[in-house]
Formats: structure tokens, sequence, C-alpha cells
């Protein structure tokens, strides 16, 4: 069986931790600040890990060698 392609996009968005989670970026940090709440603002700062079933599915359709 040839080898599969991980998907550009997904490098870009997600990283693997060592434990095998799938690590991605928080949203609603881009644009029109000065609306948000600053507790919003600092809890977007980092990353969070994605749930299960979804880090399974990065893992499985995008990216199948944990790049």
């Amino acid at each position: 069986m040839p080898k599969l392609k991980s998907k550009s996009a997904a490098k870009k968005r997600f990283k693997m931790t060592a434990t095998g989670k799938v690590k991605g970026n928080v949203a609603n940090k881009r644009h029109c600040l000065s609306a948000k709440p600053q507790d919003m603002k600092r809890t977007a700062r980092g990353t969070f890990v994605l749930f299960k079933a979804d880090g399974e599915k990065v893992k499985r359709h995008y990216l199948p060698y944990g790049d």
C-alpha cells in the first residue's frame, strides 16, 4: 500500500502531544478584540486539546503519521 499524504492545512493547524492527543489553537483572537471581554482574550492566548472523538478524526484522516 502506498504512503499516505498528510493534509498540509492540518499540519499548520494541529500538533501532536507526547501522549498522542491533538492540540489546536483557540478561536476568537484575530479581530474586533476591543469588543471581547478580557477573560476571553486571555484564555484564547494558548492552545487546547481537542476532544477525543475529534482528535481521532484528525489523526486518522488528516495526520496519518502524526506530523
